[in-house]
């Protein structure tokens, strides 16, 4: 929940020119809040940007106040959407078959979903994280379209701690997260406290294929430089 529609355009205005630099292969991705959709749709409009939502209901309308449709968002451009982030589930009560049902919605109307699964610290802790992360694939993979999907592993021990998974780690976890799909050629990201002093290292590692970040995305400078990783 950061950046005004003014405050979307003075960032977009000093982050994209950063771009000229960046391997034409790397895919970009800002997912903003829903109000700033609509006029960075038109700022990035044919640039190499692509627009994401931070959520999507499963129903295509409805009595559902304070909820955004798949169809609203494919109006505007918006061509990804996070999915079952761990402050939702945290937060907002998103539970496996809620996230699976958003999951089958994107997809059913054209939108790539970004899967968010991770484990707390205390079920790191008592040693969870593997049969945790098994059961949430599981449950929220039902009837989904391994051909159109984007997973990120964020560890929410790690997200905006400042205390970083060992790169090494990640990439075991999202190994065995690899392990477990179907399509062994999703993207599967790293997310959680990822910065520019440690993007080179997590990038690095056979099995991560991008970042999904929080914090150090908010600032042009910074983010440009993790887009832009050695």
């Amino acid at each position: 929940m950061f950046k005004t529609q003014a405050e979307s355009e003075n960032f977009l205005s000093g982050f994209l020119p950063h771009l000229e630099e960046t391997p034409s292969e790397r895919e970009v991705i800002l997912c903003p809040p829903f109000t700033d959709l609509s006029v960075m749709s038109k700022y990035l409009h044919g640039s190499r940007v692509n627009l994401g939502a931070q959520n999507v209901h499963w129903e295509e309308n409805g009595a559902y106040t304070g909820e955004i449709a798949a169809p609203m968002l494919t109006e505007i451009g918006v061509r990804y959407v996070i999915i079952g982030h761990s402050e939702r589930r945290q937060y907002f009560g998103e539970t496996e078959e809620t996230v699976n049902l958003r999951l089958k919605a994107a997809q059913k109307y054209g939108l790539t979903p970004i899967l968010c699964v991770g484990e707390t610290k205390q079920q790191r802790d008592a040693g969870e994280t593997e049969k945790l992360i098994s059961t949430q694939l599981e449950k929220d993979l039902v009837d989904v379209d391994q051909t159109n999907l984007i997973i990120a592993y964020e560890p929410i021990w790690a997200i905006g701690t400042g205390d970083t998974c060992e790169a090494t780690e990640a990439n075991r976890v999202i190994g065995l997260i690899r392990d477990q799909l179907t399509n062994p050629h999703v993207s599967i990201q790293y997310g959680g406290s990822v910065k520019p002093n440690n993007i080179d290292e997590i990038m690095a590692q056979p099995e991560i294929d991008g970042a999904l970040v929080g914090g150090a995305s908010l600032e042009a400078d910074s983010f440009a430089r993790i887009v832009n990783y050695q």
